[in-house]
This record gives structure tokens, sequence and C-alpha cells, in this order.
């Protein structure tokens, strides 16, 4: 039995589900998502929930089963609410702005990362916080991890780009040794 794949799926009001024999579209005020369903499942609605039933017993029916259901409703919370990211950076000259559907990043190095904002993802840059968000957790979270790869923050001053709110451990660093004669 899988803990995350017994609970069912609470609909908000303004969220329309129509369930087809191998996917999932939730419609939404933000937009619509489509979830493929693994085969051995099926998806019962009812009143304003959603249950995820597993129809054949195997192995790895309990992995699948909540996998799915987490799925779905991520979907659900992702037409009604969205997902964001804040991505902090930090280090002297370190800039970022968005002209149109490019991120222009200037991290120190010999030119500036031009970075083409995939579909379906906001960004937005306030001084030295970026904020990507959108309607789809895996896109939003995968948007924000590439961006972080441009400049990891680094152990020593921190400079870099990171997480907001993410500890980066410090190295000490070269002390220098007392000359006592």
């Amino acid at each position: 039995m899988s803990k995350i794949g017994k609970k069912p799926i609470l609909i908000p009001d303004k969220v329309e589900i129509n369930i087809s024999e191998n996917e999932v579209k939730v419609k939404g005020p933000k937009g619509e998502m489509r979830v493929p369903v693994f085969k051995g499942f099926k998806l019962e609605l009812s009143d304003k929930e959603l249950k995820v039933i597993p129809v054949e017993e195997s192995k790895k029916m309990p992995v699948f089963w909540g996998t799915l259901r987490s799925l779905i409703n991520n979907a659900v919370k992702g037409v009604t609410e969205g997902f964001e990211k804040k991505l902090e950076i930090e280090g002297i000259g370190y800039r970022a702005n968005v002209e149109g559907r490019v991120l222009v990043l200037n991290l120190g190095f010999s030119h500036p990362i031009r970075y083409d904002i995939p579909e379906g993802i906001n960004i937005s840059v306030d001084k030295n916080i970026i904020t990507v968000s959108g309607i789809d957790k895996q896109l939003v979270g995968q948007t924000a991890a590439k961006i972080r790869s441009f400049r990891k923050p680094e152990p020593y001053k921190g400079k870099g780009i990171h997480y907001v709110g993410e500890y980066i451990r410090r190295k000490a660093g070269k002390k220098a040794t007392s000359t006592a004669a």
C-alpha cells in the first residue's frame, strides 16, 4: 500500500478535470496541464475528490501509485496557485536582467550569458533576486537549477547564484601564519 497514493486529491472550485483513457487534463485559472496515466491504474472522480485506484497488483505498484497521485496533485496546485523558486545573485558586478524572452546574466565572465526562457516559464528580476515561476513544478525546478548551474556558489566567499535560504558551507581558506622568532 502507498501512503501517498491512498490520499484523495481535493479539487478546488475553479479547477476542471477531464479524464481520458491514458491522460488527465487539468484546467484552472492559470492554465492547462496534461498528466499521463500509468497502465494499471484507474481514476475515480466523485464530488470534489479524485482518487487514484490500482487495478493490478505488482511489485512496483505502490511506487507508481504514489508518483501518479503526486503528479496529478502538483498539476492541480499548479493551475490554481502556480510554483516559484527564488535565486539570489551574490558577487561584485554580478547582475541579471530580462530582455524580452531572454535572461541576460553578467557573472564575471568575459561575456554575458544569454539564456532563452522556456515556454510556460516567467522570470522576473528584482535587484539581485531572480524569481522563476510557472504552472509546471518540474519545469520551474529544472529552469531554476539550470540558471544556478551557470555560476554555482563557491565555498570561500559565497559568490555565485544560489537559492534564497540555501546554506552554503564555507571553507576557511588560507590563514596567515605568525612568524614567531
